[in-house]
This record gives C-alpha cells, structure tokens and sequence, in this order.
C-alpha cells in the first residue's frame, strides 16, 4: 500500500522524544538536572498538527523537566514520561479516542520503539535512526531527530491529507493576535 495512502487516514500523532524531538544527545549539570535540545521547526509543525485538530503524543522512556517544559510550551496534553513499554499509552489513546491502528502514525528511533510500532499503522523514522528501525519503517525522513526530522513528518501527514494550507492559515492568523512566538 501506498505511503500518501496510509497518511490519508491519520487521526493521532505520536512520537518518541530523544532521537526523535532530540539528537538524542543528553547532558546532566549537577546531580539531578539535564538538559536537552529541541529544534523550532519540529515546535512549529507540532503547533500545526494541533491547530489542525490532531491530538499529539509525546510517549518517552525517560523522565525530564526539560521535556515537560517544552511539552506545556506546546500544549502537548499526552505526554507519557518513564514508559518502559510504549505501545501501552498508544493502546489507551487509541481506546480514548475509538481509533484502529490505521489511523495512527508514530515516529521512533529505536528498538525502544518497536512496542509503539506495533500498534501504529503507518512508522516514521528519522534519518539517524537505527538500521533495524528504518527497515521496518514506512518512511525515513531526510532530516535527523532533532534537526526538523518531527517537522518533515507532520508535514507530510499535513500534505496527504490536504489540510497543509489551512493549518498555515490557522498558525498565520494565530500568530497575528498573538506576540507568542513559543513554536
């Protein structure tokens, strides 16, 4: 089946975060605080999947402040941190919200993907994802995590479904009432 066909029928969108939302780099400074990168085109792509009414999972294996932060930055309400199993909270979002495993995509980066990947129906992968992951991917993005890889993915969700236009509308006329420039 056809990857534009598969993207038609997208109703959640979910992801992992490090190597994912991140390089998957992840810096400590003391005892208990890390620190972590985030690239705005992935936040402004994530502002666009919102404005155009897809609820947007962050499903995370580790724990972190900074995650959190930017999650409440980008009024992410589904953000599951310290999951060992990830295709639990993708199971109960797909309950929640009466939807089959082809109407979710899910972005991953590694073998602590591939319970999520079991239940999505269409698997995204960043460029600098590990080699048995791309394999069983439907489509690699040409950016890496953390470098615009969540951006090229919600983009092409965006596109398949021809709703890119006016979620670039929503967003324009969202940022003309607003001096919140927080994508």
């Amino acid at each position: 089946e056809a990857v534009q066909a598969k993207l038609a029928r997208v109703k959640l969108i979910a992801m992992d975060v490090d190597g994912v939302l991140t390089d998957g780099g992840i810096c400590y400074s003391g005892v208990s605080e890390e620190s972590k990168t985030f690239h705005v085109m992935d936040g402004l792509g994530i502002r666009l999947a919102l404005l155009s009414g897809f609820p947007v999972a962050w499903i995370t294996g580790r724990t972190s402040d900074a995650v959190v932060r930017r999650a409440e930055e980008l009024s992410i309400t589904h953000l599951y941190a310290g999951v060992a199993n990830k295709s639990v909270p993708l199971g109960e979002l797909m309950v929640n919200y009466g939807l089959e495993s082809s109407q979710i995509a899910y972005m991953g980066d590694d073998l602590n993907d591939l319970p999520a990947f079991s239940l999505a129906g269409v698997k995204f992968a960043p460029a600098n994802a590990g080699v048995e992951i791309k394999a069983l991917v439907d489509f690699v993005t040409e950016r890496e995590g953390g470098r615009g890889a969540v951006r090229e993915f919600i983009d092409a969700v965006l596109k398949a479904q021809d709703r890119w236009t006016g979620a670039v509308e929503s967003f324009l006329s969202e940022a003309m009432k607003s001096s919140d420039n927080s994508a």
